[in-house]
C-alpha cells in the first residue's frame, strides 16, 4: 500500500516543493511587508498540505487532523500579531519598505 499511495500522491509532493520555494522566495526577495507576510502564508499553507499528504501516506489521519488544525489555529494568530505590526509600522512610518524600517529605534 505504501507504494501505491506513493505514485499516487507525487503531484501533491511536487506542488508543495512549488509552493515552498515560492514562498522561500517571496520572503527573500520583496522589499514590502505585506508580500513577506504573503510569503509567510504560502509557506504555512505548503507545509499544511505536505503534512496532509505525510498524514494520508502512513494512513494516520486522525493524528494529522489534530496536527493541521492546531497549525491552522496557530497561523491565524500569528498573521493577526503580525498584521497588526505592520499596521503599526506604517501609521509611524508611513511606508512598508523594510529599508526604511531599519531606521527605527526604541
Amino acid at each position: 500500500m505504501y507504494a501505491e499511495s506513493l505514485t499516487l500522491l507525487w503531484p501533491f509532493l511536487i506542488f508543495v516543493t512549488m509552493l515552498l520555494i515560492i514562498g522561500i522566495y517571496c520572503m527573500l526577495v520583496t522589499y514590502n511587508l505585506i508580500r513577506a507576510l504573503i510569503g509567510i502564508e504560502i509557506l504555512i499553507k505548503g507545509v499544511t498540505l505536505l503534512l496532509i499528504v505525510v498524514g494520508y501516506i502512513t494512513d494516520n489521519i486522525a493524528l494529522t487532523q489534530a496536527l493541521v488544525i492546531t497549525l491552522i489555529v496557530i497561523e491565524a494568530v500569528v498573521m493577526a500579531v503580525a498584521v497588526g505590526v505592520v499596521l503599526g509600522i506604517h501609521t509611524h512610518k508611513n511606508s512598508l519598505d523594510i529599508r526604511n524600517i531599519r531606521n527605527l529605534k526604541g
